[in-house]
């Protein structure tokens, strides 16, 4: 386990080196001056050609490169060119803290009600429970974020004046709330779907028949042996699901006005703010790698009978 984990942690520096060498050869050749927009409309030649001598725009493609690279293993991602200077960490730091609270609570609602919901349709299957549940969650699935998020906002901020609407005061502030339920609830469709069918492909086996046989409780049955069982599959997932719900935070932090990375990646992408687009790039990146990692362990950890191997 120790020598699979360090492995796959060696790696990812070299995974992050080529899609940064990707994101960083779009940035060449993509037109506009960084140093232009750093300066300003009115700024002569000579302050230009300076700032473009201090960000070592001058400088060969693969120098520019490996001296990025260098710098942000130190912990340094440069200078925004959006801000005027101010340092990338800076300017993320505190919005990446934001969307991590609100995509690790809204992670929590999905698996509090798409796990346990799957569960109980799939032993509920052949009853009208099943089929209901399911189309529920489907429609829930179906309706945009652009349409859920104004709807909740109309009717538990403006209508029932229960929670309030903008801002964010941290996961267990009142403001979480309603983007929680807006990011989260239509994932728990997924993984109803995919416990549900987990579920009933265990119930079909034979160890599961062989343990009511014994005369073992049905609740023990459904914990030890059905449940644990039903997971294992789900954890291909899980990791992922996590790192892909902040492609869906971004639109629910504008609609929210929730201080996240969402305006800050639309400002880096329109005013082409090349060293804020890296710094995301290496965030995304990371994230998708250590996903990874986290959905092989967590398969050794819910069943031990699977070893990763170096």
């Amino acid at each position: 386990m120790l020598i699979y984990v360090s492995r796959r942690l060696l790696w990812t520096p070299v995974l992050l080196f080529f899609a940064g060498l990707f994101i960083f050869s779009l940035s060449s050749i993509t037109p506009g001056d960084p140093a232009e927009l750093m300066a300003g409309q009115r700024a002569d030649p000579e302050a230009i050609e300076r700032i473009r001598d201090r960000l070592g725009l001058n400088d060969p493609f693969m120098v520019q490169y490996l001296r990025y690279i260098s710098d942000a293993f130190k912990g340094d991602l440069g200078e925004s060119y959006r801000y005027r200077g101010r340092d990338v960490v800076e300017l993320l730091a505190p919005r990446l803290k934001v969307s991590l609270e609100l995509n690790i609570v809204s992670y929590f609602v999905t698996l509090i009600i798409g796990l346990p919901l799957g569960f109980w349709a799939a032993m509920r299957q052949g009853t009208w429970k099943d089929p209901t549940a399911t189309t529920f969650m489907l429609l829930v699935y179906a309706l945009p974020v652009f349409f859920t998020a104004p709807f909740l906002i109309l009717v538990f901020a403006l209508w029932l004046d229960w929670i309030p609407v903008s801002g964010w005061s941290g996961i267990f502030s009142t403001q979480a709330i309603l983007p929680a339920v807006t990011l989260g609830v239509p994932g728990a469709f997924v993984f109803m779907r995919y416990m549900r069918a987990s579920t009933l492909d265990v119930l079909g086996q034979e160890f599961v028949r062989t343990a009511h046989g014994k005369g073992m409780g049905h609740m023990t049955v459904n914990r030890r042996h059905i449940a644990r069982n039903a997971l294992i599959p789900i954890m291909t997932i899980l990791g992922f699901s996590l790192a892909g719900m902040f492609g869906g935070s971004l639109i629910v932090e504008l609609i929210y006005g929730i201080p996240g990375v969402a305006r800050l990646s639309l400002e880096a992408v329109f005013q082409r703010d090349y060293p804020l687009l890296m710094a995301l790039t290496i965030l995304g990146t990371t994230m998708l790698a250590l996903a990874n990692l986290f959905t092989d362990i967590m398969y050794s950890v819910i069943d031990p009978r699977i070893r990763l191997r170096a």
